[in-house]
């Protein structure tokens, strides 16, 4: 199983997470999705809307969708949401053979670097970076402990996720929408 993870504070959600985790699916060969909402993100103030309404949300938004299914998880957790400890609980769950999947966008994976824990993440999952077409991460800002990590990790195709259960990276174009949580909550 190819298991793809997106997590994120959706605060709101909107067609550009949607879109995504759709073409992250076709693209990257994903059998599901698992949508986790973080709960008390680490990187950013609190939001302005409760972890409850917001995994709420997302499950109304992602409902019906047989491809989709939501994690409750961090949003009932009384601690910081650090994908690591996700990770780990989800490798535990689905086991040393299934391959997970990190879903991330270009800028979320510039600043890798600065997640908790971050190198134990390659040791867990595989990333996938989204990027704006003729926009590659490889001419994103990397740290350098990061680009050396991309230029070790990198796999020339989709389809090598299957190879193993975690440890690389692939990046994938994604369709741009002129949209974005936080002009969401300025017009809010």
């Amino acid at each position: 199983m190819v298991l793809g993870v997106f997590g994120g504070t959706f605060d709101p959600i909107h067609f550009g997470h949607l879109r995504l985790a759709e073409e992250a699916r076709a693209e990257l060969g994903l059998e599901r999705i698992l949508w986790l909402p973080a709960g008390q993100p680490p990187h950013r103030a609190a939001p302005r809307v409760t972890a409850r309404h917001r995994l709420d949300m997302v499950g109304l938004a992602t409902a019906g969708n047989p491809y989709f299914a939501v994690d409750p998880t961090e949003v009932e957790a009384a601690r910081t949401s650090y994908t690591v400890l996700t990770l780990e609980r989800l490798r535990h769950e689905y086991g040393p053979d299934c391959a997970l999947v990190l879903l991330v966008g270009a800028d979320a994976f510039a600043g890798l670097a600065s997640w908790h824990r971050w190198r134990e993440l390659f040791t867990l999952a595989h990333i996938a970076v989204s990027h704006r077409p003729g926009f590659p991460v490889a001419a994103t800002s990397l740290s350098a402990e990061l680009a050396t990590e991309f230029a070790r990790r990198h796999l020339a195709s989709p389809a090598r996720l299957t190879d193993s259960p975690a440890g690389g990276i692939v990046t994938f174009a994604m369709t741009q929408l002129a949209i974005s949580a936080t002009q969401i909550r300025q017009l809010l």
